[in-house]
């Protein structure tokens, strides 16, 4: 295999299943040279039209919850089913820690082994911004490789949570019990946005606690508006370990994707999701190109010493770089 493929041998490669084409695209995809952004950008034009077909489900939950035990309890159970699975990762916090998902992928070894399954890291030392649209990209990417169920896990936390929910048909939220007030220190925010809550290790004496937590969250879950999709949010409890209610957790992904295809939300909700990528496509070319100008990057940090020390507003430094008649 040369060195660098033609764009030829990415469609193939991806139209054939090829794990490691599908990897070196995605690789593709995450770089910033121009050059590997054109040849990214034919190659998704190219297979295109086979995308769109999978089930996009987004994954987050809070530190010490069992995720990656969780993912590949599910996962397996998926791919036993026959499904092709791919599991993205969507961390903005790599640049500082390094991030989970590739110590993640070392303890999902099953997982990891199996033919129809490819585990993907986000890239490090990458802004939100640009970690999220890799991994919408190589989201497109798996589906024109076959993939039918993609996870997308928010390895970060913050603004993470709402990127993910911006690129998935289903925002799993993953919980844990016995831990004092299983509801303080959740953001009202990922409750809102969040699908399905899964109490998780609902095993080895836990199991009471984690019957609690979910009666806790299924009543806190009422208290929120009712969902555009008119789907009403559910809890439930699994062990990761036992394989109890895993099943369970996909019975229900399936039967909120039964309500909404029939009522027609899942495809407005697909539709909305393009356009929304489309202007933040849009705000982030034009934030490349306007940091890229010369006059900017010679400007720009006298002014922000400026502003820093209070010599100048933030606004009038930003109208003079934007070339506007601003004032303080």
């Amino acid at each position: 295999m040369p060195k660098r493929l033609t764009a030829d041998q990415y469609i193939q490669g991806l139209r054939a299943h090829d794990r490691l084409v599908l990897s070196r695209a995605i690789t593709l995809v995450e770089s910033t040279l121009p050059a590997d952004q054109a040849l990214a950008q034919e190659v998704l034009a190219a297979v295109l039209p086979h995308t769109g077909h999978s089930v996009r489900v987004g994954i987050t939950g809070v530190p010490g919850v069992g995720k990656s035990t969780f993912i590949e309890a599910l996962g397996m159970h998926l791919v036993d089913e026959g499904h092709r699975l791919a599991v993205l990762a969507v961390d903005p916090t790599s640049q500082r820690s390094g991030g989970s998902i590739l110590g993640d992928k070392t303890r999902m070894n099953q997982l990891a082994a199996h033919p129809q399954a490819f585990i993907r890291p986000s890239p490090a030392g990458r802004s939100l911004g640009g970690v999220a649209r890799a991994t919408r990209e190589a989201l497109l990417l798996c589906e024109a490789a076959g993939h039918d169920v993609i996870f997308v896990e928010t390895v970060g936390v913050g603004q993470s949570e709402t990127a993910v929910h911006g690129m998935v048909d289903f925002f799993l939220l993953l919980m844990l019990a016995g831990a004092g007030d299983e509801l303080q220190g959740v953001k009202r925010g990922i409750m809102e946005m969040a699908d399905a809550v899964v109490i998780t290790k609902a095993d080895s004496g836990n199991e009471l606690a984690a019957k609690r937590a979910r009666v806790e969250y299924q009543s806190a879950l009422r208290l929120f508006p009712h969902a555009t999709s008119g789907w009403a949010p559910v809890a439930r409890t699994c062990s990761a370990l036992s394989g109890e209610g895993v099943a369970g957790v996909w019975e229900e992904i399936g039967r909120y994707l039964a309500l909404t295809q029939g009522n027609g939300y899942f495809g407005q909700r697909r539709q909305e999701q393009n356009l929304q990528w489309l202007q933040h496509s849009i705000r982030e070319a034009l934030e490349e190109r306007f940091y890229a100008r010369p006059e900017v990057a010679a400007r720009l940090p006298e002014l922000q010493q400026r502003v820093m020390s209070g010599q100048q507003s933030a606004f009038a430094a930003a109208a003079e770089l934007l070339g506007l008649d601003g004032g303080a």
